[in-house]
């Protein structure tokens, strides 16, 4: 079986077959395919796309390309979660505790951020001592004794994607839908739940900027599941503004312990308690959306999922003393309030800006590996439909580096557009998809 076939066949518009797709997942996980001609393999997919066929095949041959987690030791309803990516995201700290004080078990592997969306990793490694890089033993053991574990991707779990993603970074592949949608799923199969919700982000901070687009990838997933026996729901979520009033890393775990708090609600709150809401539908723990959200707002109100949030960071190594004292997190050195010269309603919070803003700050990276500086970031005042006076400031800058702050200031003013009269915000859930 010749590579250079296979790239002529998908360029011409061909379909692969199964055992094609499987060498070339094999062969380029082994190091016997070149970057240079894999490039060329996910640009021929980029125009041609995939059927749905296809898609499938590649998922599993990417999912079988490495180590599976085995949980059949755990026992419970075991979940996973996966958002494709926005900013002021910080759900998954949220979540994963709230899972496990709902009673379901959740194994979370996450990543760091690139570009303008922050990585829950890099969130996490903001609460001192926290280890992200968990054995397999000391993950399993988290879930089944907490309800909760979370760590980095490891490189022995699907290494295809792991490959293929920071190529396709490179190559301007990003947003073929089947490679996104092989991306998602490989890793979520590997990782062995019962059950998985996705958040599939829509607007301007998101991989997604277009609604239908945004559908078709959400669909894709959950297809993809029901082909394979996973028990898979979607959520289209809005990213045209940031979801969180906090922008960077430590700043967004300061807001999370806060919702862990019960001390503020907002659109981070509601994304997550529909999240955690689906989950119990799916464990059939509940009958109804409305009876789940309740249920995980009751766990909120009463405590359990901050104490769960608490023992994650005691099981992970990390001062569990952040909680009542978010001080002990990394603080940035200075302020700077952003006002504007016009009075009025939020009309427009364009989410890319405010997250390219962050990313000038140092609180992302542009390229993997690179430092980051976890104490900066943006606290965001005024939202779409917020009133605005000449007084207010529509944000707070926190930085240590004032070499790059103009350029984040200027972001942040023409992030925000103001008009005379109130403007309604955009629906946060656009559509859920089972």
């Amino acid at each position: 079986m010749s590579f250079l076939d296979l790239v002529l066949k998908k360029r011409n518009g061909e379909k692969l077959m199964p055992e094609e797709i499987d060498f070339l997942v094999e062969k380029y996980v082994a190091g016997e395919i070149p970057d240079y001609q894999m490039s060329a393999f996910l640009m021929a997919v980029y125009f041609n796309s995939m059927d749905g066929e296809e898609t499938v095949k590649l998922t599993e041959a990417m999912a079988d390309s490495g180590d599976r987690l085995d949980l059949s030791g755990v026992e419970g309803f075991k979940v996973d979660k996966h958002s494709s990516g926005g900013v002021g995201d910080s759900v998954s700290l949220v979540l994963v505790p709230l899972v496990g004080a709902v009673g379901l078990k959740i194994g979370k592997l996450s990543g760091r951020g690139l570009g303008h969306t922050g990585g829950t990793i890099d969130k996490l490694e903001s609460i001192p001592g926290f280890r992200v890089s968990l054995s397999t033993q000391e993950f399993l053991t988290g879930m089944e004794s907490d309800g909760m574990a979370i760590m980095e991707h490891t490189s022995d779990l699907v290494p295809a994607d792991q490959k293929l993603y920071e190529l396709r970074d490179v190559t301007g592949t990003v947003e073929s839908l089947p490679l996104i949608v092989s991306s998602i799923m490989s890793k979520k199969i590997a990782c062995g739940p019962d059950g998985v919700v996705l958040d599939i982000k829509s607007g301007a901070g998101a991989i997604m900027k277009e609604f239908d687009r945004a559908k078709e990838l959400a669909q894709g997933c959950v297809d993809i599941g029901k082909e394979v026996g996973l028990n898979v729901t979607a959520l289209i979520t809005d990213m045209n503004q940031p979801l969180g009033r906090a922008v960077g890393n430590s700043l967004e775990v300061r807001e999370a312990i806060k919702v862990l708090k019960d001390e503020t609600s907002g659109d981070l709150r509601e994304v997550t308690v529909n999240l955690v809401a689906e989950l119990l539908l799916q464990s059939e723990k509940v009958d109804s959306m409305e009876e789940g959200v309740n249920q995980a707002e009751d766990k909120l109100a009463s405590g359990l999922a901050l104490e769960k949030f608490k023992r994650l960071i005691e099981n992970q190594g990390g001062n569990p003393e952040v909680i009542e004292d978010p001080n002990l997190l990394p603080t940035g050195e200075n302020r700077a309030e952003i006002q504007l010269e016009e009075e009025g309603y939020v009309s427009k919070l364009d989410a890319l800006k405010i997250g390219r803003a962050a990313n000038t700050l140092g609180a992302g990276r542009q390229e993997k590996g690179e430092e980051i500086d976890r104490a900066v970031g943006i606290e965001i005042e005024k939202k779409i439909g917020d009133e605005l006076t000449a007084s207010e400031p529509v944000a707070r800058i926190h930085y240590n580096d004032d070499s790059n702050l103009e350029e984040a200031k200027r972001l942040i003013r023409d992030a925000f557009s103001i008009s005379p009269s109130p403007s309604s915000a955009p629906e946060l859930i656009k559509e859920r998809i089972r």
